[in-house]
């Protein structure tokens, strides 16, 4: 007898598309016949975690590995607490951003429900939401940022959700605080506001909202922060929630305990002890190659889009899994842009000098083969 298996899956499940992730560096290397891989896809903090946390990393000790971790992540909770003022209890530390997305999701969506966000933006609130049975409102960029006033009038009375990606990736466009206040005016309370913060260590501008401070006047705010990007943690995924504590606690009831390992907890206190000169050294990396990358854009004739945040992206001549592919036959991995609804874009990562040169090489070589005209 056969299993109706379609039958016993809802619509939502059935008519999402599952995400694809990449296949193992070693196994890309392979496929690609190259000897080395420069990763420029992830925005991945090619300086490592600062000095307190590799030390963690290098002494951990394999018996360690037997005993569970921290079901509450309690020490970074204490940690992020002291540098931020808070009580601990408005804490809540998860598997990476995107576990947190959806415990906030699954506290406060019910059937009938929607979330607002951009159509250009990371892409994870839209697929939670969709797999979760949920309606996603995707509000186009304007001038490739968040349409306060569109997202506004997308909202009803169902609306219980507006995540506002802040600086926005893939753009690296932010709000200043001038227009953040404005816009939570207009929501007036009405649906929880996610500021996602992940690239918020790379932006350097006093007029920068600051979420940590927001909350304390918008009740309904809840911030999200990493220690994947700036800190350089990203393999061991962990992120985390902050806001007001009745709201943590509702958030607190759908989250996985025991979900963030052992070694990420000790690393991540680590690394919040020892970043004050980890993120000027990453800032100053990041600075360089965009001075690099910028004007090989402009002599190109290539468009780009350079906001906050440790990238770039850059219109291609070609289709961008074209440019993908003739980049990886030379060692080099950038993030194709399709998926991000940016067709015929691609992504690139700020690292070292060094490595930013070989990427020039490489896109270069690229370009002309595959510009519509041919080598120049």
């Amino acid at each position: 007898m056969s299993l109706p298996i379609a039958e016993l899956v809802p619509q939502h499940i059935r008519a999402f598309e599952a995400y694809v992730p990449s296949k193992p560096d070693p196994e890309l290397m392979r496929a690609y016949k190259v000897d080395h891989l420069h990763r420029l896809n992830n925005n991945e903090n090619a300086l490592g975690p600062p000095p307190a946390a590799a030390r963690i990393l290098a002494g951990f000790e394999p018996p360690r590995a037997a005993v569970y971790p921290s079901g509450d992540s309690y020490f970074l909770r204490q940690a992020l607490a002291e540098r931020f003022g808070k009580d601990p209890e408005r804490f809540l530390v998860g598997n990476g951003s995107c576990e947190v997305i959806a415990s906030v999701i699954k506290a406060f969506c019910d059937k009938g429900d929607n979330i607002v966000t951009a159509d250009k933006t990371f892409a994870v609130y839209e697929w939670v939401a969709e797999f979760s049975g949920f309606e996603a409102r995707l509000i186009p960029l304007a001038d490739n940022g968040f349409d306060s006033e569109a997202m506004l009038r997308a909202m009803d009375g169902r609306t219980k959700i507006i995540f506002v990606c802040n600086p926005n990736n893939p753009t690296g466009s932010w709000w200043d605080r001038d227009q953040m206040e404005r816009f939570l005016r207009g929501v007036d309370g009405r649906a929880i506001v996610v500021l996602d913060e992940a690239y918020r260590e790379y932006v350097d501008d006093e007029r920068f909202p600051d979420g940590m401070e927001i909350m304390e006047r918008h009740p309904n705010v809840v911030v999200f922060r990493t220690f994947s990007k700036m800190y350089a943690l990203a393999g061991l995924r962990v992120g985390y929630v902050c806001g007001q504590k009745e709201v943590v606690d509702y958030i607190r009831r759908t989250h996985i305990v025991y979900s963030v390992n052992m070694l990420g907890q000790h690393a991540a206190v680590a690394a919040l002890s020892d970043d004050a000169e980890h993120i000027p050294a990453t800032r100053a990396m990041v600075a360089r190659a965009r001075e690099l990358l910028l004007p090989a854009f402009d002599e190109l004739g290539l468009p780009y889009v350079s906001g906050a945040g440790n990238f770039v992206m850059v219109r291609t001549p070609a289709s961008d899994s074209l440019i993908y592919r003739q980049l990886m036959r030379r060692g080099v991995m950038v993030r194709t842009m399709t998926g991000f609804r940016f067709p015929n874009w691609i992504r690139v990562s700020l690292v070292q000098e060094p490595v930013m040169r070989d990427f020039l090489l490489a896109f270069r070589e690229v370009i002309e083969l595959t510009r519509p005209d041919g080598p120049a």
